[in-house]
């Protein structure tokens, strides 16, 4: 950390005036065990923004009910697809490698940016971060929630914690997020090249691909959410772009959970009637997720398989989310030197300190 000089005497030290970048995804337990499951489970599942309920309504439901039984349920899930060699899920080692790799890139395209990452539930905690990048001097702060498609449940609370954490801060950074990227033709072209190099090495060749993306209740597209309509237009972006019929691609929608009606069609009742249907090989890929996590290597590597194959079908191909590859770094980093323009490169940040100090 440098200071800057000559200050009034007396004056506290200032860390050098910077730029942060703070890349955020959903979240992610510290261990499969009961307690950890819990305490990760009772924060997700208390937010708001996720469960639109009455927390008089919701809450001893919640405590009572679901987390007497859920964590059990959800850290059998998790250790199915845990990283043992790291001791962590995927979602936390991909997130760290997809920060690593953007800041090696920005360190030639825009030196002096510092990358962080964070998860909106579990840790490292949205606050820690933003406390961590303001230590170091960060004044200007890009915030990345890497998802393409927006939602209230999503986007916003991720947003959210980033701004209860400024109510609380006496010199607050300045800010910018990153709007959603769902028709971004980086990202289009991204997932078009993963398909076609998965398509190319699969052991069959799959009749049909599922785009599968997370599900929200159904009441949600009403209320003005437009996740819905965002997944959409990716899907049909990513048909054209693969120059493929519409009868090729299939959308469905997974992750249902609770009594309400959720969007539609069903994930797994898609599966069910492609194979009732006679289609034989199937190939699913989940572009609203950045990186592989539970819900794409449990429910639907694993998951969906089972319930294909049990419905008579035969071949399927699983395809991973971009993660840490090349092409979607390259992605990140367009997004990120087009959000930080006027923000990064020599010099930036350095006004904050000169208007202190008297300059």
């Amino acid at each position: 950390m440098t200071t800057i000089t000559p200050l009034p005497p007396g004056h506290p030290p200032l860390p050098a005036g910077g730029v942060g970048l703070l890349l955020v995804n959903l979240g992610t337990p510290s261990a499969t065990d009961y307690r950890s499951m819990r305490r990760y489970l009772g924060e997700f599942l208390s937010d708001r923004r996720v469960v639109e309920l009455s927390p008089w309504l919701w809450q001893p439901i919640l405590q009572t009910v679901i987390l007497s039984t859920r964590p059990r349920r959800s850290g059998r899930v998790y250790d199915k697809i845990w990283n043992r060699e790291r001791n962590e899920s995927p979602l936390r080692t991909i997130t760290r490698a997809q920060a690593e790799a953007l800041s090696g890139r920005l360190a030639t395209s825009a030196p002096g940016v510092r990358v962080a990452w964070a998860m909106r539930y579990g840790e490292p905690a949205i606050a820690d971060v933003i406390d961590e990048l303001h230590r170091d001097g960060c004044r200007r702060i890009l915030v990345m929630p890497l998802y393409p498609q927006y939602s209230a449940a999503t986007t916003a609370t991720a947003c959210d914690a980033v701004f209860r954490k400024l109510m609380t801060m006496r010199w607050q950074p300045s800010l910018r997020t990153l709007p959603a990227y769902h028709d971004d033709p980086a990202y289009i072209g991204a997932l078009a090249h993963s398909i076609e190099e998965s398509l190319a090495r699969a052991s069959t060749r799959p009749e049909q691909l599922l785009v599968s993306f997370h599900g929200l209740p159904e009441e949600n597209l009403s209320k003005g959410d437009p996740y819905h309509c965002q997944c959409q237009k990716t899907a049909r972006l990513l048909r054209e772009r693969l120059g493929w019929p519409e009868s090729r691609l299939q959308v469905g929608f997974q992750s249902r959970f609770g009594p309400k009606e959720w969007l539609k069609p069903y994930a797994d009742e898609t599966v069910r009637r492609l194979a009732g249907e006679g289609v034989r090989d199937l190939a699913v890929v989940a572009p609203g997720f950045a990186a592989d996590c539970v819900e794409t290597l449990e429910e639907l590597a694993i998951g969906l398989k089972e319930i294909f194959q049990a419905s008579g079908g035969r071949g399927f191909t699983y395809i991973p989310c971009l993660n840490a590859g090349d092409r979607h770094v390259d992605l990140l980093e367009a997004l990120a030197l087009r959000e930080l323009s006027g923000w990064a490169g020599p010099g930036a940040g350095g006004k904050e300190q000169d208007d202190v100090a008297g300059r």
